[in-house]
């Protein structure tokens, strides 16, 4: 029997500028191009959800929060991981405040991390962050969608503007 993989992301709003950060993620993922994603990876056995979202957006943009400090606000089911080991969950969390200055701090990498504005997000996006920020920025409607789960749908495909 598969375990349930975890993964995480966060979604660090500037709610005052009316922007995100935002990754331009360059290794082949998803995508065989770059694409936008938010902060965010893989859950390690025996973390904490919480304590894994403060590590990787630490690790990928060099802002700083507390785990407490993060807010769960989305759950995304997803049926083919980029990664073609099967499926996983990915929990969204959000945060209004940090401290740190954003920063591209995995260039090998990432071409860029920046602040995008929440009215016109950077495309072409992986799906999961599409999603995660849909949700988020449109008040969070039921707090669970899923991906990859219609079949005519590929799992892999970008969200384009």
């Amino acid at each position: 029997m598969q375990s349930l993989r975890q993964a995480v992301c966060v979604i660090v709003h500037d709610e005052k500028a009316g922007k995100v950060a935002c990754i331009h993620y360059a290794n082949n993922s998803w995508s065989t191009v770059p694409a936008w994603t938010v902060p965010g990876g893989k859950v390690e056995e025996g973390e904490r959800l919480d304590e894994a979202a403060a590590r990787e957006l630490h690790e990928e943009t060099g802002l700083a929060v507390a785990p407490e400090e993060l807010r769960l606000v989305h759950t995304i089911q997803v049926r083919a991981g980029w990664d073609g080991k099967g499926p996983f969950l990915l929990s969204v969390f959000a945060t209004t405040s940090w401290s740190g200055e954003l920063a591209n701090t995995e260039p090998d990498k990432h071409l860029a991390v920046l602040w995008m504005d929440v009215r016109t997000l950077p495309t072409p996006m992986f799906p999961t962050s599409h999603a995660a920020l849909t949700a988020y920025l449109g008040g969070g409607g039921r707090g669970f969608s899923t991906h990859g789960w219609d079949n005519s749908v590929d799992p892999r495909a970008l969200v384009e503007a």
